[in-house]
């Protein structure tokens, strides 16, 4: 009986989330920006991808983080802090130019 109630908390453990390292940033525009532009890099290769550990190229998934940030700059326009819409608009430009690079 101990035994599969030692074997029940393990395998719970297991189905746990483990916790991401380091503190988790102040949600802010700031991060969500990032967090697209990251996954970008990662759909152009050039990132690993945080689930394989591994770079692997899915252009597809570039384009769709590119999109929702273009998304961000057209529904946000007007309203951002200048360092924001700075933040926005060089880091699309950067994927972007990538992007048309990974694709040729």
């Amino acid at each position: 009986r101990r035994e599969k109630e030692v074997d029940s908390q393990l395998s719970e453990e297991e189905e746990k989330p483990k916790a991401a390292p380091g503190p988790i940033p102040e949600p802010s525009l700031a991060e969500l920006i990032k967090g697209f532009a990251i996954q970008a890099l990662v759909g152009l290769g050039e990132a690993d991808n945080p689930l394989t550990g591994k770079r692997e190229k899915n252009l597809d998934w570039a384009k769709y983080n590119i999109d929702m940030l273009q998304i961000l700059e057209d529904k946000t326009k007007g309203n951002l802090e200048v360092q924001e819409k700075n933040m926005l608009v060089q880091f699309l430009y950067d994927l972007r130019m990538r992007y048309v690079k990974a694709v040729s």
